[in-house]
């Protein structure tokens, strides 16, 4: 369903390719039939803001991109699916309350932004390196750590969530605590369960804690720095972006953006920093960002196999094909297909207590659809 008008004409040409490509191969069973794939509706608007084109000039294959977007209208949970390739918007579509306007919560996707704005923060010399250690930025809680192994915490190693704090969903008052909005001082209070380095894990906390060392250390906050030297600058909008009890942006997630937008960040790191001609992060800073630090952090989900961890990044390989991809609770993904030069952008319901015990399951078709997909593509 779209809440968006599209312009009378828009996609006449798709849809007629489609249905031509549809008919020569009439006849195979399963899925939706010719009929119900021809009225699928998935031509981007044309605003001026994106260079659109159609799948058959991207070299792919219109009846597979139908399907792909009649299965994305089955899905409850879903918002948005936007396909990129060779730099032009080729596929767009809204789904339940999403639209072009709405600035979906894309949850944990943010600490793909928080870990953009350190490359930045290192660029204009406001952080020396990855190799600054952590306690350094909170010198009020220095007497506090208690555990020595705190005082060797690097930004890299807090980047690659390899700084020895353990997940939060690992213990219950932990995860209390991530909600309480309180969290500076969580630094010295909690403590590791691993040295540091030496393994991934999953920490929101050490998330954020890397978000408050790049605001003291550039002297601005989180959503200002991205406003004026992330998103800015590619023509987009950042924000609102959920402040703590102290006035820090929540670096682990609760960033709202724009599907459009998050097409924007995805096509920058495709392109290896640069976003229509001007460099917005160093190409090194890039590549260093999307290597694995972590093999099978994750393991496997759908068609994401072997799934890895970079600085604040997924990798994972889809078919024939190796893939980075920012994540967020209710299957928000922006994923990078290197090889196809393609980005594909996922939105969807962020599952604050609406889903229960099957949250997993509508994230997890997010991921499947995305993967299959990708899989098919040669």
């Amino acid at each position: 369903m779209r809440t968006q008008s599209r312009g009378v004409g828009r996609a006449v040409g798709a849809l007629a390719v489609v249905a031509t490509t549809l008919a020569l191969g009439a006849g195979c069973s399963g899925g939706p039939s010719p009929e119900e794939l021809a009225t699928v509706d998935y031509a981007p608007v044309a605003d001026g803001d994106w260079q659109v084109s159609t799948p058959s000039d991207a070299g792919l294959d219109p009846a597979a991109v139908a399907e792909l977007y009649y299965d994305a209208g089955e899905l409850e949970t879903i918002y948005s699916l936007l396909v990129v390739k060779d730099g032009s918007l080729i596929a767009e579509d809204y789904f339940h309350i999403g639209s072009i306007e709405q600035k979906a919560l894309v949850q944990s996707v943010a600490k793909s932004f928080t870990s953009a704005l350190v490359g930045i923060a290192i660029e204009q010399g406001c952080l020396a390196g990855v190799d600054e250690r952590m306690v350094d930025f909170f010198p009020e809680y220095a007497d506090r750590m208690g555990d020595l192994r705190k005082n060797e915490i690097t930004v890299e190693e807090m980047l690659q969530l390899r700084a020895g704090y353990p997940p939060e969903e690992s213990d219950e008052a932990l995860w209390e605590a991530v909600w309480s909005g309180d969290y500076a001082h969580l630094v010295a209070d909690v403590p590791l369960n691993a040295d540091p380095g030496t393994e991934f894990q999953y920490s929101n906390l050490t998330a954020h804690w890397l978000g408050i060392i790049v605001a003291r250390a550039c002297d601005t906050d989180l959503e200002t720095l991205a406003r004026e030297q992330l998103l800015g600058p590619m023509g987009g909008e950042v924000g609102p972006w959920r402040k703590d009890v102290d006035g820090y942006n929540w670096a682990a997630g609760e960033l709202h953006v724009t599907a459009r937008d998050a097409a924007k960040f995805g096509m920058l790191y495709l392109d290896e920093g640069e976003y229509d001609g001007t460099r917005v992060i160093s190409a090194d800073w890039v590549r260093d960002s999307l290597q694995t630090y972590s093999e099978g952090a994750y393991g496997n989900i759908g068609d994401f196999r072997d799934v890895g961890y970079g600085y604040l990044w997924w990798s994972a390989r889809i078919g024939d094909h190796d893939v980075n991809f920012a994540w967020g609770h209710g299957g928000q993904l922006i994923v990078l297909v290197h090889d196809l030069d393609m980005v594909v952008v996922v939105t969807a319901d962020p599952f604050y207590e609406t889903f229960g015990s099957e949250s997993w399951k509508h994230e997890k078709a997010n991921f499947e659809l995305v993967g299959e997909f990708i899989a098919g593509l040669s």
